[in-house]
């Protein structure tokens, strides 16, 4: 079983979790991700780690409620524990191992729209720890549901806030805020953006356009996050891939977003899911071909 430590609403139906998991917090990274379960019973669900401390053992998560499994979540308190709390999982963030001289001489923006800002937040506060100050911009539809300002302003070089309605910070989609900065004479070598998966198909659609190079984390529907199930296949650069194995990070220039957000939908029913088997064939499953995508 593991511990929840601490618990508290960000904003709302947003909670954040602090969890005892000594083994996930000695082995994660940023960009890797966890599969939690309340309790046995309970539908696996996939979560960016947003924070990690390795001295105390614990791992913070950030979930909105979306359905039964993350309503099942936020009603469990400190004291409570989760029955299952696996990982890590994914791939951690490229620039974790790259040479870091060479990274300090790279210009990053990091994107996060809604809960994307919690998985931003651990790959920012990397970089910062090791001196590397990178340019953040986090969107939200209004103020209300911005989280995470304050720890982010903690660590970013520099925060741009904006919100879709103009209630605080910029007026406008992230995209705007990326065009300002390029306008006003920003230049940057890479950028990192994780959120809904259209606002994503958007950034790197302008960013595709200002020829800067740019970083998705994908957040398909996903079952065993080991590569077994096939729930979630994406194609990048007209390949197959699995973001639970190959991902979550990819390089958003060579994704099929529509593919990806076509699948999204389809597969939410049994319906949808025996269509997606019948048309994919043996690349509909990850692994073994015989579990997880026909349930």
């Amino acid at each position: 079983m593991y511990k929840i430590l601490e618990v508290k609403e960000l904003a709302a139906s947003i909670y954040y979790m602090v969890v005892e998991a000594k083994r996930v917090a000695k082995a994660c990274k940023p960009g890797q991700f966890v599969i939690v379960r309340a309790d046995k019973d309970a539908e696996r669900i996939p979560l960016t780690i947003c924070d990690y401390d390795r001295e105390k053992g614990t791992v913070t998560i950030v979930f909105q409620i979306v359905g039964a499994g993350t309503q099942m979540m936020a009603a469990l308190k400190a004291g409570d524990a989760f029955h299952d709390f696996v990982g890590p999982l994914g791939c951690p963030s490229e620039f974790v191992s790259e040479d870091l001289e060479t990274l300090k001489q790279k210009k990053m923006l990091f994107v996060a729209g809604g809960v994307g800002t919690a998985p931003v937040y651990p790959q920012v506060k990397w970089l910062h720890e090791r001196g590397i100050d990178a340019d953040v911009i986090v969107g939200a539809k209004t103020k209300e549901l911005l989280i995470l300002e304050e720890e982010m302003k903690a660590v970013a070089g520099n925060l741009y806030i904006t919100t879709d309605d103009g209630s605080y910070g910029r007026s406008g989609m992230v995209t705007q805020t990326i065009s300002d900065l390029v306008g006003e004479g920003k230049r940057y070598d890479v950028c990192v953006a994780i959120g809904p998966m259209i606002m994503m198909k958007f950034v790197c659609k302008l960013t595709k356009e200002l020829e800067l190079p740019t970083i998705v984390s994908l957040n398909p529907i996903m079952v065993d996050g080991t590569g077994m199930c096939g729930a979630c296949r994406v194609t990048v650069g007209g390949k197959v891939k699995f973001a639970c194995v190959d991902g979550p990070e990819f390089d958003g220039h060579q994704v099929n977003f529509d593919e990806a957000m076509q699948r999204q939908q389809i597969y939410k029913t049994e319906e949808g899911r025996a269509f997606l088997k019948a048309k994919e064939g043996d690349t509909h499953h990850g692994g073994c071909g015989n579990c997880g995508g026909d349930k």
